[in-house]
């Protein structure tokens, strides 16, 4: 008797694993289900859906292309950041042997990359050549022009403020009769990079609230034009998390059309300047090429667009279908 009911425990036991299966694989075909039911919801009324997703489009965009301001002026401050030369001009009286001892010392400190050493003669010749007043410099007494050194900084010294702190030490050599570093344009720069990241942050935040509330408020209409069928799965015994989430998938196809029609518009702005960037580079003998959105960028703007329409999406939800019940009769 004990091996029979020890076979029946057993077929008992594999009949509850296979229920717990069926379960689990129909939990996932009801999930997947729902999430293209909710697909269709959005086409059955295309032109609200269109709508819709078009501002939440444009509310996206607007962040979106000003992140791609950002990240093409943080490109341009990275590359022309190396231009911060230093050049120093040494007193007419310092001797031959000074002078190599001078240049020696600045070479071997810590904060430079490399010098490159004009001597006047040199800069006498070059400014002959390029002034086009040759014959005019002939009648010179004596060469005006003092030796240079050409100071380029260490990677980690090229910013405009240690830069400026390298010019002020090598000023101090007494040697040295002035320098100068023509950088003031890089601190403008870093100034006009420092407000478009804090207009990014601000305007963020509002358009975030926005995409929300523009979810939250389709989704409410949605729920309204339905709470005949709520009020029916109510009836018949359907729990909250099964009614919520058809709406909830909503908000999220929401968000996610809306995230490719920002990367669409971006990129089709991109590709309309793209043609007058280069030739303003051109102009300044610069090679530099836009940069769009990389496929990371893509999938970090997907992955918003689609949490703030869950987001909104959840918070109406969640108090709407509270307020539904079906009414006694």
């Amino acid at each position: 008797m004990s091996f029979l009911f020890k076979e029946r425990q057993q077929s008992g036991a594999q009949s509850q694993r296979v229920s717990l299966y069926q379960r689990f694989v129909g939990a996932i075909v009801g999930f997947i289900r729902q999430w293209l039911a909710s697909l269709g919801e959005i086409w059955r009324d295309p032109i609200p859906s269109i709508l819709t997703i078009a501002v939440l489009g444009v509310s996206l965009t607007l962040p979106a292309t000003l992140y791609v301001v950002v990240k093409n002026a943080e490109s341009v401050e990275s590359n022309w950041e190396s231009a911060s030369e230093i050049s120093l001009f040494f007193h007419k009286h310092v001797s031959k042997p000074q002078l190599e001892k001078t240049v020696k010392q600045i070479e071997l400190m810590a904060q430079v990359e490399s010098v490159e050493f004009i001597s006047s003669q040199k800069a006498l010749a070059e400014f002959e050549q390029l002034s086009g007043f040759g014959d005019a410099l002939q009648y010179l007494g004596e060469n005006p022009l003092p030796d240079v050194l050409i100071v380029i900084p260490q990677a980690e010294y090229a910013s405009p403020g240690l830069a400026g702190e390298l010019k002020q030490e090598l000023e101090a050599l007494p040697e040295v009769d002035f320098g100068k570093l023509d950088i003031e344009w890089l601190r403008r720069l870093e100034a006009v990079v420092g407000l478009i990241n804090d207009a990014l942050t601000s305007l963020a935040l509002l358009l975030v609230v926005s995409v929300v509330l523009i979810v939250g408020n389709t989704i409410r209409l949605s729920i309204i034009n339905q709470r005949e069928q709520i009020e029916v799965l109510k009836l018949v015994g359907a729990t909250d998390a099964f009614i919520h989430r058809p709406f909830l998938f909503t908000g999220i196809w929401y968000g996610f059309f809306g995230g490719v029609i920002a990367w669409i518009a971006i990129e089709l702005m991109l590709l309309w300047i793209s043609v007058a960037i280069e030739r303003l580079a051109q102009l300044y003998q610069a090679d530099f090429a836009l940069q769009g959105l990389s496929a990371g960028d893509m999938m970090h703007l997907l992955l918003i667009s689609m949490s703030l329409g869950l987001f909104g999406s959840w918070w109406v939800v969640h108090r709407q279908i509270k307020l539904i019940e079906p009414q006694a009769t």
